[in-house]
């Protein structure tokens, strides 16, 4: 189980290596890599501010991977979340997993994404042209998270 808070980038093709050394048995990678937009809500993105709570962040993603684990069972997850000012085009996210076959690495790693979007600790802020703004959670994301059987607690 990985999971990894920073500010700096990271690299996929040495992450999903790393990833699939732990485990020769596998067959399947499955990847998501999320990025900063350049325009939101109709407005131009110029940067993100990604904020979070050291600690308390990674116990929360560890959470994620353990229940990821429970229903997948012989699946590695890997996820590295970055922090910090981030520009248009950054990587913000890696969710990898590993499994024997495709369809367990498929699902498994959106499982990890839809959990982590509404239930890790971050707060995003974005600068645009017309000053910063908190980005809140999204309706979709919880209708995400809603489809394996669990509840955001986020909806108002």
């Amino acid at each position: 189980m990985t999971v990894r808070v920073q500010t700096e980038d990271f690299d996929l093709t040495t992450e999903v290596a790393t990833l699939r050394a732990l485990n020769p048995k596998v067959g399947a990678v499955a990847c998501f890599v999320g990025t900063v937009r350049d325009l939101n809500d109709g407005s131009t993105v110029e940067a993100m501010e990604l904020e979070h709570y050291p600690g308390m962040t990674e116990k929360a993603l560890e959470a994620i991977v353990a229940t990821a684990r429970e229903r997948w069972p012989g699946t590695e997850v890997l996820i590295v979340h970055r922090v910090g000012k981030l520009y248009p085009l950054d990587q913000i996210v890696l969710v990898a997993t590993t499994a024997a076959h495709r369809g367990e690495a498929f699902a498994s790693c959106e499982f990890v994404m839809d959990y982590l979007k509404t239930q890790a600790p971050f707060w995003k802020k974005e600068k645009t042209g017309h000053g910063e703004r908190w980005v809140d959670a999204r309706v979709t994301d919880d209708a995400a998270l809603a489809r394996w059987g669990l509840d955001s607690g986020n909806a108002k």
